[in-house]
């Protein structure tokens, strides 16, 4: 069996902060003329949200900031369906109900449906200005799996991708704008966080200027599909075999390692004090996270 997932990865410079939906729908529109059989397309964090850095920056964000049931999620859901894809546009500067701003990762189904927002847990502080997000988010699509959202810094703890693993995600889509040079520690971690939770992990970074690039796929045994070499802008493009993710869990990575079989019913829970917590080994299965989307 497989359940293949067409993706594409659109490392990009970002998009000035407040242009019109419609820039933004020539350059998906492109994309899916190049390559006709994306599913799922994915752009960087904050693609839609461009900055000036010589100018203020809370200024420029308190401008662009837009809540999920305003006019621009509206207008990015009907392109979703105009497009017939699994949409993925990167982050927003979401304004919340208080005003307060969230970095926010949007997917949407191919008939328009905004199918999960994500706001990111772990802002990169001191320098974003972004209120923590409160819960971890996945979404299923249907017929194939379930995806998980990262974003950027996020990957830097693994609590996130662990969380994301345990509610069922077989993909983690980790959106980015590493404009610094810890991009090379940023695909260690997205190899390691793949191995550890036999998982794929898709991480798409703004191209140059300002982004660093080297966007990346790795598959659930932690070896690298397909990768940009630079900070140019560029399309990646390959197929997800969801399967993968059952065989390496079922048969070991490499043949060897089964981390989601670690425990039996009768082993005793360990204690976690750093999370006031505990593993209990009746818990430490996939997909017990709930299956509904948050």
């Amino acid at each position: 069996m497989s359940r293949p997932l067409p993706i594409a990865l659109v490392q990009a410079p970002p998009r000035p902060a407040g242009t019109p939906v419609s820039g933004f729908a020539e350059e998906a529109e492109a994309v899916l003329r190049r390559f006709p059989q994306t599913r799922l397309m994915v752009f960087p964090e904050l693609h839609l949200c461009g900055i000036d850095e010589a100018e203020d920056a809370d200024r420029q964000l308190q401008e662009a900031a837009v809540p999920l049931d305003g006019r621009r999620v509206v207008e990015l859901g009907s392109l979703a369906r105009d497009l017939g894809v699994w949409l993925l546009p990167g982050s927003i500067c979401e304004r919340g109900p208080a005003g307060e701003l969230y970095n926010t990762a949007l997917a949407f189904s191919p008939d328009g449906e905004l199918a999960a927002s994500y706001r990111k847990v772990f802002p990169w502080r001191p320098r974003e200005p972004y209120v923590p997000g409160d819960r971890f988010v996945v979404f299923d699509i249907p017929g194939t799996g379930r995806v998980g959202f990262s974003i950027c810094y996020d990957a830097w703890f693994p609590e996130v991708a662990r969380h994301l693993a345990w509610m069922g995600a077989e993909v983690i889509v980790n959106p980015v704008m590493t404009t610094t040079s810890d991009r090379a520690q940023e695909l260690v971690l997205a190899r390691a966080n793949a191995i550890v939770n036999q998982v794929f992990v898709v991480s798409v970074n703004t191209a140059g200027p300002p982004g660093t690039g080297r966007s990346l796929v790795v598959d659930p045994e932690g070896l690298v599909r397909t990768e940009a070499p630079g900070d140019g802008a560029t399309v990646l493009t390959d197929v997800l075999d969801l399967d993968h993710v059952t065989r390496a869990r079922t048969y070991g990575t490499a043949g060897l390692s089964r981390m989601w079989a670690q425990f039996t019913d009768a082993d005793t829970p360990i204690d976690l004090p750093l999370y006031g917590g505990r593993i209990d080994p009746r818990r430490w299965h996939p997909g017990q996270g709930g299956t509904t989307p948050s």
